[in-house]
């Protein structure tokens, strides 16, 4: 008998990837033609095994922020909490706003977190709701330049809702939740 298991393998235009935590699994279809550099750069992390072990470890929510400035709602997760050494090892990858991608920060989307325009690398959030003080010219992002959006949740945003409802203090969750490791699906 001759069994075909590539038949039964799912085809996606896009890669997907899986993150997976105590709460269960977050997957997300990720865009190389919108966001082709911060998607090579995510997929080869991915692939070295960087995330094993990674956490998400910060929310921002309406409670957490200055009652003066705008609320943006994430969760954000990476090695900052568990491996920061590695961050300063890696390059930064060259912007790709909003305006160039057309990806919205919109409900479920994953996006880079970073500091200057081509200084983020492996550090990632996932919006809660739509936020678009998050794409350039946002409120949200005081250069005006906006964050990197390159995929989007398609299955787990119940786990996303239910980490991002955790106990945090000073936007850092208490404890940061294990993300044992996110893998191509």
């Amino acid at each position: 008998m001759l069994l075909c298991f590539s038949c039964t393998q799912k085809k996606y235009a896009n890669p997907h990837i899986e993150i997976e935590t105590k709460y269960g699994i977050i997957e997300a279809e990720l865009y190389p033609s919108k966001a082709p550099q911060t998607c090579a750069a995510i997929l080869s992390y991915i692939d070295s095994g960087f995330y094993e072990d990674a956490s998400f470890y910060r929310v921002l929510n309406v409670t957490n922020q200055p009652s003066n400035a705008p609320k943006t709602e994430i969760l954000q997760g990476g090695l900052w909490k568990t491996n920061y050494m590695k961050l300063y090892e890696m390059k930064g990858i060259p912007h790709e706003p909003t305006s160039k991608t057309g990806l919205k920060h919109t409900d479920g989307v994953l996006s880079l977190a970073r500091n200057l325009p081509g200084t983020a690398n492996a550090e990632f959030f996932i919006c809660i709701g739509n936020q678009p003080g998050l794409d350039e010219g946002g409120e949200n992002v005081e250069d005006k330049l906006g964050y990197a959006a390159f995929g989007k949740v398609v299955r787990g945003m119940s786990v996303v809702r239910k980490i991002y409802m955790l106990n945090d203090h000073e936007q850092m969750l208490t404890p940061p939740v294990a993300i044992y490791n996110i893998t191509r699906k």
